[in-house]
């Protein structure tokens, strides 16, 4: 069994990173066929619906929550922290890159990396083509902060991890909480330092050719800026809501995603715009996580991750059997990096847990671990985000991952360290 889980990842990695296939279409398909293949047919339709059952919590929270942040985007939730923030960062260099840091944190809520990049840039490159600076510090600001913020339980890498494992997402995110605020603190003391260097490179001078600032950009018909503290008190309700443990996270997301309908837009053809608007984005993540279910309900229930978890144990010394969670998280860096997350989260990591076990290592550790290394897979080539960070800047692929990468590495080692001084790993 062993080997022919083994050959069931290999074949998902392939079929994924060669883009044979969607991810979708491969976490349904492969194990179908490879449970075909040993003659678990008739046993094939419970422990796929075990492993989908298994991960509704997860999908029904991330579908509520893109949502939620996706009309308080369309709302203009944001909006005056970006007005503000261009305002406050003028032509000082130094502002600048801080403002850039503190602006991608804020947008980086919603949890698509996308929509972060098309706002940070959208605002602030102008502003450094105009002084001069030079715009790969602002792929180094998005890079830092994104992938930190990302953490969050409607974020792709930890609802990953929590649907492979069967974790809760909450609960993968509050342990990491104060290793994200020591890798934001990485990401502004980064800011500071990159700033302070483009103020001596270009001979900045304060209250010297100071200009007009430059506009983030116009309002749009959805914003509604009449309820901004309505919608701030809102949000902040709900985080404060999530934190307590008032209710299980899906819950307080769907009543958080009707209040805002409501709130906002009243009008059902209103509403209905708004959901449409996001649906493409929303049920492809949906879709995935079930499709992960089925994915991880086979590799269970078929025996394979007991037979490839007795495997890697024979291959991984017995005494660094206990540090598994400390393992995952350095796998993490280039295996991300040279697979998709998909390939990653549903292909390897219930390996590296079910390894983890056999030492009593809490799955909760690996699930942590396994998502401090996404500031170096978001300079991978297999995703969209940095082809689109790069065509924005005008810069090569290469020259972005060169310029980006040592900062990366270094938001990484950040995380891991500061996860194992906080006990979120041990």
């Amino acid at each position: 069994m062993a080997w022919v889980g083994f050959s069931m990842v290999a074949v998902f990695m392939l079929l994924i990173l060669t883009r044979r296939l969607s991810a979708i279409v491969a976490l349904i398909l492969v194990p179908v066929v490879f449970g075909l293949a040993i003659g678990i047919g008739p046993q094939m339709g419970e422990m796929i619906m075990d492993g989908v059952v298994k991960v509704v919590p997860t999908a029904m929270m991330l579908m509520f929550a893109l949502l939620y942040f996706a009309v308080m985007f369309d709302a203009g939730l944001f909006e005056p922290a970006v007005r503000r923030i261009i305002r406050w960062v003028g032509d000082d260099p130094l502002r600048i890159t801080l403002g850039t840091a503190a602006l991608s944190s804020i947008i980086s809520l919603d949890g698509d990396g996308a929509t972060t990049v098309l706002v940070v840039v959208t605002a602030f490159l102008p502003v450094y083509l105009r002084l001069g600076m030079n715009p790969l510090i602002l792929a180094v600001m998005l890079l830092l902060t994104n992938t930190v913020i990302n953490i969050v339980p409607w974020g792709g890498p930890t609802a990953r991890a929590a649907s492979a494992l069967h974790v809760d997402a909450m609960d993968v995110f509050v342990g990491l909480i104060p290793a994200m605020l020591l890798g934001l603190g990485y990401a502004f003391a980064a800011a500071w330092w990159l700033g302070k260097r483009e103020r001596r490179r270009l001979g900045w001078v304060a209250g010297q050719a100071a200009q007009e600032p430059v506009q983030a950009y116009a309002a749009k018909s959805s914003h509604r800026p009449r309820l901004f503290w309505v919608n701030l008190a809102l949000t902040l309700a709900l985080v404060a809501s999530m934190g307590m443990g008032v209710a299980p996270l899906p819950v307080l997301m769907m009543i958080g995603l009707a209040l805002a309908l409501v709130i906002n837009y009243p009008q059902l053809a209103d509403q209905k715009e708004r959901i449409a608007a996001h649906a493409d984005n929303v049920l492809n993540v949906v879709a995935l996580i079930f499709a992960a279910g089925a994915f991880t309900g086979i590799l269970a229930g078929s025996g394979m991750v007991d037979g490839m978890s007795k495997a890697f144990l024979d291959v991984v010394p017995e005494a660094s059997g206990p540090y598994m969670s400390v393992i995952t998280s350095l796998a993490a860096i280039p295996f991300t990096f040279f697979m998709s997350n998909d390939a990653f989260f549903y292909g390897i990591l219930p390996i590296l847990n079910g390894a983890g076990a056999q030492y009593g290592v809490d799955p909760l550790h690996i699930a942590r671990a396994s998502v401090l290394g996404q500031p170096v897979h978001a300079l991978s080539p297999l995703i969209a985000a940095p082809y689109l960070l790069a065509g924005l800047l005008k810069r090569d692929m290469g020259e972005l991952q060169r310029y980006c990468l040592i900062w990366a590495l270094g938001s990484s080692a950040v995380l891991i360290l500061a996860a194992l001084a906080t006990g979120a790993i041990t």
